[in-house]
């Protein structure tokens, strides 16, 4: 179960420095790079959800080893992908297999652990997946710079296929089996309406900035608005007609927990972004090869786990809701230095001419990982936290795909022209506006996190959509 997690937050991240190999390789666009990245995450938390349920419906055991099976094929197909449409594809389609294996993760966990040994497992559960996180650029840089075999940046997607086969090959020995409840009804309908929305705004945004933003981008990012809120007329519906909603009514019509929605999405597509920013400028704008542009990500990631363990040890519980402000008033100076270290760039480019504000900027994105989840959970009751923990993981992730689309498009409308210091200042000032809204969002949140015992869901809830994804910061 670690090496899915630890496979998906690889594949998540892992990408991310491979973009200038891909342009030389395929002969990728900026907005083919996009895709790459953000289609993944996309695909991903549009079919969380849905892969919880199905998970209930036949067995966490059987969707597990079906969501790991296909995406270790798909991840060998990345791999042979003869053209830049073609991986977007497979790419998808990826995204959509780990949409139906990552969910199944914490229900196996719970049913195969009870009390101390389930406590001990999530203690080592979490900062494993860290790890995943921060160690996905890292890695990638240096398999792409590498060149092993002349494989290139396709050996980033082969890398998952043993791993993904000896995986197979254990969860079906000594993963127990255990039948699914046949009794719950999987909602098709809700789950095609929240895709297709989904591709509705990203697709806008990933296209608009090269198309000229001509009226269709607008139409369809209006429909995706709509679409939204068809979603929820749908599940009130589903659920006054006697059927299984995807996502329980009752969430929606509370207050704190849709503005922490929002909260989320505009937070983590910040994050992402920005990083995403990061990675390209010093890809693109200053030359660094794969390896270092994946080194040059370690002071982001130093950052974000000195907030996460600040916040989650001592910050949260003293101040509750407070660290909430506290994290994005940091990471605005982060910024405020990041711009000023751009504006001063000697002849000569050094990571460590950026190292501060990017440390800064990390640190305020770890005290607000390390809590938020906590503070909007503690605006549900108890039996409607398996359905909340795995919306609040898909809204991550479509942040996240989100941030990358826009993001992108702010930075290369500047950097077609050559100009990436100003196309980094513009990428700050839209994290500046998204972090300002964040803020303001954070003071309609509960003053006081849910307790660590019920922060995860019980163990006869719906499975969630592997809300342990909060603790890598990426």
């Amino acid at each position: 179960m670690l090496v899915a997690e630890i496979m998906d937050l690889l594949d998540a991240s892992i990408v991310n420095v491979a973009g200038p190999a891909l342009e030389k390789s395929l002969g990728a666009t900026s907005v083919g790079l996009q895709w790459v990245i953000g289609g993944y995450a996309l695909t991903l938390g549009a079919g969380l959800v849905l892969g919880g349920r199905l998970g209930d419906r036949y067995g966490r055991r059987r969707m597990f080893l079906i969501g790991l099976g296909a995406f270790t094929a798909a991840s060998l197909l990345c791999a042979t992908a003869p053209n830049i449409g073609t991986l977007i594809t497979f790419r998808l389609i990826q995204g959509a297999a780990g949409a139906m294996l990552l969910p199944q993760g914490l229900g196996l966990l719970r049913e195969n652990f009870t009390g101390a040994e389930l406590t001990k497992v999530f203690g080592i559960f979490g900062p494993v997946l860290g790890l995943g996180g921060i160690v996905g650029p890292v890695l990638g840089g240096g398999i792409v710079q590498g060149d092993f075999f002349g494989l290139g940046w396709r050996l980033v997607f082969l890398v998952n296929v043993p791993i993904g086969l000896v995986a197979l090959a254990v969860a079906a020995k000594f993963v127990p089996r255990k039948p699914g409840d046949r009794a719950v009804v999987v909602d098709s309908v809700g789950a095609a309406l929240v895709a297709l929305s989904c591709a509705l705004l990203v697709l806008p945004l990933n296209q608009g900035q090269d198309a000229g933003w001509p009226l269709w981008t607008w139409l369809c990012m209006a429909a995706s608005v709509a679409g939204f809120a068809l979603f929820a007329v749908q599940q009130r519906r589903t659920a006054a007609h006697g059927r299984e909603p995807l996502v329980t009514p009752a969430l929606l019509r509370k207050p704190a927990f849709t503005v922490g929605l929002g909260g989320i999405a505009l937070f983590f597509g910040g994050l992402v972004g920005v990083q995403l920013v990061l990675t390209l400028f010093l890809q693109i704008g200053q030359r660094f090869t794969a390896g270092e542009a994946g080194l040059g990500n370690l002071p982001l990631a130093l950052g974000t786990a000195i907030g996460g363990a600040v916040s989650g040890a001592v910050l949260a519980d003293r101040i509750g809701r407070a660290v909430l402000q506290i994290g994005p008033l940091v990471q605005l100076g982060g910024a405020a230095l990041l711009w000023y270290e751009l504006d001063h760039l000697g002849g000569t480019f050094s990571i460590w001419d950026i190292t501060p504000g990017v440390v800064v900027c990390g640190i305020g994105a770890g005290l607000v990982i390390a809590a938020l989840f906590s503070f909007i959970l503690a605006a549900v009751d108890d039996d409607e936290i398996g359905s909340a923990s795995g919306v609040l993981s898909a809204v991550q992730s479509i942040g996240g795909s989100i941030g990358v689309a826009v993001f992108g498009s702010v930075f290369f409308a500047r950097a077609r022209s050559g100009d990436f210091t100003t196309g980094f200042h513009h990428a700050l000032l839209v994290q500046g506006c998204l972090l300002v809204a964040f803020l303001a969002i954070t003071l309609l949140l509960p003053k006081k996190g849910r307790p660590e015992e019920f922060a995860t869901p019980a163990e006869d809830a719906p499975t969630p959509a592997g809300d342990v994804r909060e603790s890598t910061g990426a």
